[in-house]
């Protein structure tokens, strides 16, 4: 298989793809929710607005117990999760099961891999740091680091174009309704991993192939390549 994906970019969305987050994003929506008076909620709560971003997460906590915050209230809020998420970003989060392996296996390959997320590039690049992923990729792009985020398809062919690839030769790995809809803005084919956080959405996303375990990437990946 060495030198099957020579040419080819394969781009992941970070949260719910490569690194399961929830646990520390829940702590510091919990850890802001609580410091509110309100009370601490369950991931089932919030799972689907993982990946729209914090303040998404603290409006639907805070719903979820009938409070609708100003939105002057909610920028106090998202400043006060931002601070306690970055000082505990990787206390519970880690890679998928076989995330490595496939990571690993693909780079022996020939891939250049990627990472287009709609985190913010510093907590992106601080994550990766911490679980020691950053150096098996050529680019970590984050909302913040491009005009426009996913789903526009920029997002993506941009980190194609940082990583050095070529945009023919592409191919994008996500767990969203969002990754889908980005990854055909930008003509790429998309793998979904139904592992991730949108578990209401799944009958909805209309992927390529779908890969349950990373065990199973590298070889769905191939029947693209080939």
């Amino acid at each position: 298989m060495n030198g099957a994906f020579d040419g080819w970019t394969i781009v992941f969305d970070l949260d719910g793809t490569l690194v399961d987050t929830a646990p520390d994003l829940l702590s510091a929506l919990n850890h802001v929710l609580v410091e509110a008076g309100l009370q601490p909620v369950g991931l089932e709560t919030i799972a689907t607005m993982i990946g729209h971003g914090a303040k998404a997460m603290i409006v639907k906590g805070m719903a979820a117990q009938g409070v609708e915050p100003e939105s002057r209230r909610l920028d106090g809020l998202f400043n006060q999760f931002l601070a306690y998420y970055e000082a505990n970003i990787a206390l519970g989060s880690r890679p998928f099961e076989n995330t490595i392996a496939a990571l690993d296996a693909l780079t022996v390959a020939g891939a250049r891999l990627a990472v287009c997320t709609n985190k913010p590039q510093r907590l992106s690049d601080q994550l990766l740091a911490a679980l020691e992923l950053t150096d098996r990729f050529s680019a970590i792009v984050g909302a913040d680091s491009v005009p426009e985020r996913k789903p526009h398809g920029d997002h993506i062919l941009l980190t194609v174009d940082r990583a050095g690839g070529d945009r023919s030769r592409a191919i994008m790995v996500g767990d969203s309704r969002t990754d889908e809809r980005a990854a055909r803005n930008a003509g790429l084919p998309f793998i979904f991993v139904p592992f991730g956080y949108e578990t209401e959405t799944q009958d909805e996303i209309d992927a390529d192939a779908v890969v349950s375990n990373y065990s199973d990437l590298v070889s769905v990946l191939l029947e693209f390549v080939s």
